[in-house]
């Protein structure tokens, strides 16, 4: 496959003509939409197909519907979804009901997703939360109770797969003890080793261990991790992603990065450095998400083939995901 290890995304609610020429020229691996992009599920639907025939494949198309704060399909023409800390909350006391909740819900998105060609959801949130975490995660993620997190976080990607749809757990290696918003800057975060260990870590490495580890995809995220790397933030260092991703949690899967055009990535120059910066560091993929066709414009002149060793990951998760559709 000739595709650029990234993931575009467009500016409005259908496909631009100079949007079509540069995706079929570029050929990006896939695409992300943003409420931006959806109205209804009939003018999804031919979006997506719009944006397959550029590229002459059945690429993969994602999106951000966790429910709560953070659902690009939204009402009318979409239900509204509980945020994941809802369910998070209810399995404190009552496990097997949030869990049966829990598969409601995350199968009912599931119909929405491919009823309108979108094939990769960036669900679940598994920071575990802390008394300082800051807002931008918040509800979004199910608790503070690491083994909560993972029980709930392996049961909504076990459910996706089944759907046919590819999961990314984010924000790897957590979230959930930043002060910051790492979309305005870079957030530090100064637990030791052994802390991020043993909660942290965990819900990441339970699904990185599990038999559906290789068709899951993963986000690390733009936040500064003392104890891992005292001067890049996780997206964009080679020693969190090879040492802390690959090694100690143990993710074998497809790893996309956090949306280039976040704060967190200021240091890593324009478009392109960033997509530089974080395929460097050991990202599969690159993900672009402002729409804007000079950025992408610049990226295509600019990012290198597709690894091989990406190319592996992908297969061997289309292989997971198909077994378990």
């Amino acid at each position: 496959m000739d595709a650029l290890p990234v993931i575009f995304s467009l500016s409005g609610l259908g496909l631009k003509e100079e949007e079509r020429l540069l995706f079929k020229s570029a050929n990006p691996l896939g695409f992300i939409l943003f409420a931006r992009n959806c109205e209804n599920p009939k003018q999804v639907r031919d979006l997506t197909d719009a944006l397959k025939n550029a590229v002459g494949r059945d690429c993969p198309v994602l999106i951000d519907q966790e429910g709560g704060r953070v659902q690009r399909l939204k009402p009318p023409a979409w239900p509204q979804y509980p945020p994941l800390k809802s369910f998070g909350d209810m399995a404190a006391d009552d496990m097997p009901g949030a869990l049966e909740k829990l598969r409601r819900r995350t199968c009912s998105i599931a119909g929405d997703l491919k009823n309108i060609g979108v094939s990769v959801n960036c669900d679940p949130v598994l920071d575990v939360l802390t008394p300082s975490t800051h807002d931008v995660i918040g509800d979004r993620s199910f608790s503070g109770n690491a083994d909560i997190v993972a029980r709930l976080g392996l049961a909504v990607c076990r459910h996706y797969l089944e759907a046919g749809i590819t999961p990314v757990i984010k924000h790897m290696p957590g979230h959930g003890r930043t002060r910051a918003d790492s979309h305005k800057e870079v957030p530090v975060v100064d637990a030791s080793l052994r802390e991020l260990r043993e909660s942290d870590f965990h819900p990441f490495r339970i699904i990185a261990e599990s038999d559906i580890g290789p068709a899951v995809w993963g986000m690390p995220t733009p936040v500064l991790y003392t104890a891992l790397d005292a001067n890049r933030p996780a997206c964009v260092s080679k020693a969190v992603i090879q040492k802390t991703i690959r090694e100690d949690i143990g993710f074998k899967g497809v790893l996309v990065s956090d949306a280039l055009d976040m704060g967190g990535f200021d240091g890593c120059g324009d478009a392109p450095g960033r997509v530089k910066a974080v395929l460097d560091a050991g990202c599969d993929l690159a993900l672009h998400c402002t729409g804007k066709l000079d950025e992408m414009e610049a990226i295509a002149a600019t990012a290198p083939a597709i690894r091989k060793d990406t190319l592996n990951r992908l297969q061997k998760a289309a292989e997971f995901s198909s077994m378990a559709a």
